[in-house]
């Protein structure tokens, strides 16, 4: 064989092996703490996200874990934790993870146990606690139950008692950091998402409330945790820590009751700080035992810090079970709602509005899209600025918020969830009115008359929605119907337009009224909006006179067309949506467009196949023509604790690369831009 065969042959092997690594079979996934390739079981599932955590949440270092540890017999240990840096042997095994796979319950919520309940789950864990003498702690999981214990050594016994939560890496219970003054960590965004849910089911479960109940119980004390987050960056070194839980406080009737006081205590100063939200007389009801685990749950976190997305996806997910409306009413996916942002463009010194804002999605994205804004500008990255950094910048976007960022609803419930939405994400103080949008400026509701002064039409720069649609919900007011003109009848003018007869229609689907009213609320020639609208508004035939009348009074910018996917998984809702972007013209452009006709130029259209996701909310990466998921190199900052301090590096892991065409008409989007300005 010549030379030049032999290293033909030899490329061609290495690049079969290069592929290989860059892909994975069906039913597989990649190990978080090896990096290799492993069957992606139930079960495995759980372990992976509990990994994930423990580097991401306790600092742990990959190289010190190890999956299926032998300990003799048959007996196994999922995940072993090594003392950093010692050889992998079980006299330097320090804590030990079990795993199950996550309970399958339909619709109905998993109730969560607590000790004394998962007893006879947790006589295998501590077996092995006792059988290992270098083991302190242990740690059950099924993904949605979490069993934390702590062995103790007597004179005639060893015992495996319940605590909160694990120390830090390479920390003890005993260390000073894990009490009032502990330092709290960024959430891993899927924890804090089991976070949520866990702390709402176990009220539902355990207190005997209905779902709706337990979610605003649960919200009291997502805002006691805020505020006392708030008071830190405000008093400083004067700042006393309120809302927390020591290990042991609520496995006893005392520490219970020390919560209860310090929450009681701040609950109080919310209601008073936030008035604009609360009435005076909320209540927290839940019994000494539920506010102890969930004041245990939410304080190891510093939500203040943890990513604003994050946040968005771990409250939605709860609002969406708990407050999904009859009116139409259902939550625009994450996705979405990105795009929309992303395509505006928002500036910061622009006002936004959200006339339908429901649960405050397009608000919370908007914050989340200035952040990154404004961390750019200043040149550092999420998760490493310093102190004054993380201030200025938060700073910065609350000033935003208070001065341009605005929403609006007919339902009050939504209103309030919305609110609470705004003050996870960073902003105290939202503008979020309870009117009626296609009332306005008329109508009736509470906040009427600061909506007329703040927001009236033709002021807003950037509008972005998700208006509630369809013809089951139609609006025959006649007092609403007389603001607009496409809730006229319309016939062909003979000249390839439209006029409208001046007769008003019966009922008017709301999604109609809606473009009109957004339309006007902007600002005649720079206002600009994105909406969601169902394919019927911009493809059946018997609408063709609204799309005559949206290229009248506007300039279209863009046309996305989603799949079915983006309402299903996210918001149950089977049909098939658009986004359209618009820019309102002037009174000029329109007189000139009537007199010597409109000119041609050219719109954005796109059409996203794929979203991220399927019918069931399944993942969705992207994969060979066999079928096999592409993997591929990124770099990560993560953060080992070591000798007490953190100790950051850089590591390259193999990750699947989600299919998802949403961020890639993103960019085609803002290229299309640069070239119409080119």
């Amino acid at each position: 064989m010549s030379e030049a065969a032999r290293e033909q042959n030899e490329s061609a092997a290495q690049e079969a092996v290069d592929s290989k690594e860059r892909t994975i079979p069906a039913g597989y996934t990649l190990d978080y703490i090896s990096g290799k390739q492993i069957k992606e079981t139930k079960k495995e599932l759980v372990r992976q996200r509990v990994v994930r955590a423990l580097i991401h949440e306790y600092g742990f270092s990959p190289e010190d874990m190890e999956r299926d540890i032998s300990i003799g017999g048959r007996k196994k240990v999922d995940v072993g934790i090594f003392h950093h840096g010692k050889p992998h042997r079980l006299e330097n095994l320090s804590r030990v993870v079990l795993c199950r796979p996550e309970p399958t319950v339909g619709k109905n919520v998993a109730r969560i146990r607590d000790f004394e309940q998962a007893a006879k789950d947790l006589e295998e864990l501590e077996t092995i606690m006792r059988d290992l003498e270098a083991v302190q702690y242990g740690l059950w999981t099924n993904s949605l139950e979490f069993f934390f214990l702590e062995k103790e050594q007597r004179r005639f016994e060893t015992k495996c008692n319940p605590i909160g939560d694990w120390p830090m890496a390479e920390a003890s219970v005993d260390t000073k950091d894990v009490l009032s003054d502990a330092h709290t960590r960024v959430a891993d965004n899927e924890m804090l998402k089991i976070t949520f849910r866990r702390c709402h089911n176990f009220i539902h479960g355990n207190e005997g409330m209905p779902k709706d109940a337990a979610f605003w119980q649960f919200l009291y004390l997502i805002f006691c945790k805020m505020h006392d987050e708030g008071l830190r960056t405000k008093q400083r070194h004067a700042w006393q820590r309120r809302f927390w839980a020591g290990p042991k406080e609520q496995f006893t009737k005392e520490g219970r009751t020390a919560i209860r006081g310090r929450i009681d205590s701040l609950f109080g100063e919310v209601k008073t700080h936030y008035r604009n939200i609360f009435r005076g007389n909320e209540e927290i009801t839940l019994s000494d035992r539920a506010l102890a685990f969930i004041v245990s749950e939410l304080s190891k976190y510093d939500l203040t810090r943890t990513d604003v997305d994050a946040k968005g996806v771990a409250y939605q997910e709860l609002v969406g079970v708990n407050l999904r409306g009859d009116r139409g009413q259902y939550f625009t996916p994450r996705g979405a709602v990105k795009l929309v942002i992303e395509m505006l463009a928002p500036k910061e010194g622009e006002v936004f509005l959200d006339p339908a804002c429901g649960t405050g999605g397009f608000l919370v994205g908007l914050l989340a899209y200035m952040l990154a804004l404004f961390r750019a500008e200043a040149k550092i990255q999420a998760g490493q600025e310093n102190t004054l950094e993380f201030l200025n910048v938060h700073e910065r976007l609350r000033d935003f918020a208070a001065a341009k960022v605005f929403g609006a609803d007919f339902d009050p419930f939504l209103i309030r969830a919305a609110q609470m939405n705004m003050v996870l994400a960073g902003d105290g103080r939202g503008h979020i009115y309870n009117i009626n949008s296609l009332e306005f400026p008329k109508g009736h509701l509470n906040d009427l008359e600061t909506a007329r002064k703040e927001i009236p039409l033709g002021s807003v720069d950037v509008l972005g929605t998700n208006p509630p649609f369809g013809s089951d919900i139609p609006i025959t007011d006649k007092q609403i119907l007389e603001q607009y003109e496409l809730a006229r009848v319309w016939e062909r003018d003979g000249e390839g337009g439209f006029r409208h007869t001046g007769r008003l229609q019966g009922s008017v689907s709301p999604e109609i009224l809606f473009i009109e009213r957004c339309i006007k609320w902007i600002k005649p020639g720079t206002g600009r909006m994105g909406i969601v609208l169902p394919d019927g508004v911009l493809g059946n035939p018997a609408a063709e006179y609204i799309r005559w009348w949206i290229m009248r009074e506007t300039q279209v910018l863009a046309s996305v067309d989603l799949p079915v996917e983006a309402f299903i998984a996210e918001a149950n809702v089977n049909i098939l949506t658009s986004l359209l972007f618009l820019r309102r013209k002037s009174e000029e452009e329109k007189q000139a467009e009537a007199l010597g006709g409109a000119e041609a130029y050219q719109v954005f259209m796109a059409v996203a196949d794929k979203v991220g996701f399927d019918r069931r909310g399944n993942k969705l990466y992207k994969r060979t023509p066999d079928g096999e998921e592409i993997v591929v190199p990124r770099q990560h900052v993560e953060r080992i604790r070591i000798g007490g301090r953190f100790v950051e590096r850089v590591l390259t892991r193999s990750e699947k690369i989600e299919d998802n065409d949403l961020p890639v008409i993103a960019e085609k989007y803002r290229e299309f831009l640069r070239e119409q300005d080119g």
